[in-house]
């Protein structure tokens, strides 16, 4: 299978919407931007042979009011590859099936769209399609902040991700969301289908309250793995029920209370009871109290699912019992700020047991878990700005717990920074998590130079 193993450089002459998957939507009226990318791939043949590969794309965008759609056609090739060949392009953008690749038509085709959007989260309205970014379901105790993005620079994947509220028909009474990580092959999907049962009365805080279900489905956890290092795992269904309460609605003070209980493969169960909220409009906090059945797994479907699935599928097929597990409590604890719009923002959030791990223990939820992200926007420090996300497991398994915070085994770790001068902007994408399978770290890079017309 072909393996893009790094970015060396990339030119791009186009719009900043190039610079990013999915612009924000803004006017009503009639838009068309279009560039040119220019650069140099490198990419390893299914031998293992590292070959150098020209690259040249094509990136019209079009939005029209609310809604927006981008493509990326980009063709790899080499110019005079040898003395009797004038031009050489790379079949593995274009030909389905290339060298056994697996992929099929949907797989290669669809990416070449990188996003098509309607609306933004929390309209009554809201449809995307293309990369899916930090996706939460119900209060994120069994989906939350699930993404498709973890193979990109090297990989695009093609989700969907669909909100309806029932407000949009004057019936408020009920909303879904629903997503897919990969629309062309449809192997992971979830739904939440919420009630408001007493909207319509003057009930104070419980007239806003939601009452919640929530399934999630991986229907091939083996979908990245290798076909020669397949073990037929067999798909995994979660499902749950959960309930949210504004308790507070006031901007300076913003409080929710939730509860959410989940189900798992082998009888697996878990309860969580929390609260969070925003003070004074800067600082964002939140708590959980989490009760677990023997080998239950909270966020099964988090940030960097798509990496962990095939793991995570052959832990859940094994019996709890037969592994020593038991039941025990946990917590989660998170805390941030954030300013000017939300344009400077920074939050830990870190969750893990209350007793301490057996020696020898390898169960994922034995251990603390942090999760880390900070951003930069465009306009506060001069042409500066960043998204960097650090998230670590199993803290406290090798070293001690701020020695292990440091150490980047069983880290994930991604930075997309950026510097604009004048009409160009020059942005560096880095993506860094360690493998066990191969005892060392896989590591995805892009240098992107963008100029704005």
């Amino acid at each position: 299978m072909m393996k893009t193993i790094a970015f060396i450089a990339v030119l791009c002459m186009g719009s900043i919407a190039f610079a990013q998957d999915d612009p924000a939507a803004g006017g009503t009226g009639f838009g068309f931007q279009a560039g040119i990318s220019l650069g140099t791939d490198i990419i390893t043949d299914s031998a293992g042979n590292p070959e150098t590969w020209n690259n040249l794309g094509f990136k019209p965008d079009l939005s029209i009011g609310p809604f927006g759609i981008g493509f990326d056609f980009t063709m790899r090739f080499k110019l005079m590859p040898d003395p009797d060949t004038a031009f050489e392009a790379y079949p593995g953008d274009w030909v389905p099936d290339y060298e056994d690749s697996g992929k099929s038509i949907l797989d290669l085709y669809l990416p070449k769209i990188m996003y098509v959007r309607y609306g933004q989260r929390g309209d009554p309205l809201f449809v995307k399609l293309g990369s899916i970014d930090d996706l939460t379901l119900g209060n994120g105790f069994l989906v939350g902040n699930y993404s498709n993005t973890r193979f990109l620079p090297e990989l695009r994947i093609f989700g969907l991700n669909v909100g309806v509220d029932g407000q949009l028909f004057n019936f408020p009474f009920v909303g879904v969301e629903a997503l897919t990580g990969n629309l062309a092959r449809f192997d992971v999907f979830g739904t939440r289908l919420f009630v408001r049962p007493l909207i319509t009365t003057s009930i104070p805080i419980l007239k806003d309250m939601q009452v919640g279900a929530t399934i999630a489905v991986d229907l091939d956890p083996e979908t990245f793995v290798a076909s020669t290092d397949q073990t037929g795992l067999d798909s995994i269904a979660i499902s749950g029920a959960d309930i949210f309460v504004p308790i507070i609605k006031s901007e300076l003070f913003p409080l929710a209370a939730f509860m959410e209980l989940g189900f798992q493969p082998q009888g697996r169960s878990g309860f969580m009871l929390g609260a969070g909220g925003r003070a004074l409009g800067f600082i964002t906090y939140g708590a959980q109290l989490r009760l677990l059945g023997a080998g239950f797994i909270p966020v099964y479907f988090d940030a960097n699912y798509d990496l962990y699935r095939a793991a995570k599928a052959a832990f859940m097929e094994q019996d709890p019992a037969d592994l020593g597990l038991e039941n025990f409590a946990g917590w989660l604890a998170k805390a941030g700020t954030s300013f000017f719009d939300d344009k400077i923002y920074f939050e830990v959030s870190v969750d893990g047991p209350f007793a301490g791990a057996e020696a020898g223990s390898t169960f994922q939820g034995d251990y603390p878990h942090l999760r880390g992200v900070a951003g930069l926007r465009e306009g506060v420090l001069g042409g500066f700005f960043f998204d960097l996300v650090y998230e670590k497991y199993m803290l406290g398994m090798e070293n001690a717990f701020f020695a292990d915070l440091v150490d980047p085994n069983n880290a994930v770790i991604t930075a997309a920074v950026n510097y604009q001068s004048g009409a160009a902007i020059f942005t560096l994408l880095y993506n860094l998590r360690y493998d066990p399978a191969i005892n060392d770290f896989n590591v995805t890079s892009s240098l992107v130079t963008t100029i704005q017309f």
